[in-house]
């Protein structure tokens, strides 16, 4: 393979990770769905939703995106138009420092679910 091709195979395997990573997220007294895109950018979006019993959605997504000779890595936790954290977009150049950058945002974006989760669940009842 040459050098480009063992690039989109780093982040296709990457993305493939973050996906699974947060398609394991889950929370007993809510639904869940996966889901998994590809942006008009040249990009992916994956995460998880979650139904909360008063009808809002809360998403936990990060996205990669490439944009000529760069990357944009962004993530965050929303719940339906709240934003309850929000990632800082990173631009790097080399694929390594993306998938770095990807990971990383994977495991920041996961940390807080359940706390976050339970905390939106104690608001409402």
């Amino acid at each position: 393979m040459d050098g480009e091709s063992l690039a989109a195979a780093e982040l296709l395997e990457a993305l493939s990770r973050a996906s699974e990573i947060l398609a394991e997220l889950r929370h007993s007294f809510m639904r869940s769905e996966h889901f998994s895109y590809f942006l008009p950018s040249g990009g992916a979006r994956v995460g998880t939703a979650f139904i909360l019993p008063d009808g809002r959605e809360v998403r936990f997504e990060v996205s990669i995106a490439a944009s000529g000779d760069v990357f944009h890595i962004e993530g965050g936790i929303t719940a339906e138009h709240e934003t309850l954290l929000e990632l800082p977009r990173r631009t790097v150049k080399d694929v390594h420092d993306a998938v770095a950058v990807l990971d990383d945002y994977v495991e920041e974006v996961k940390a807080p679910a359940g706390r976050t989760l339970d905390r939106l669940l104690e608001e409402i009842v």
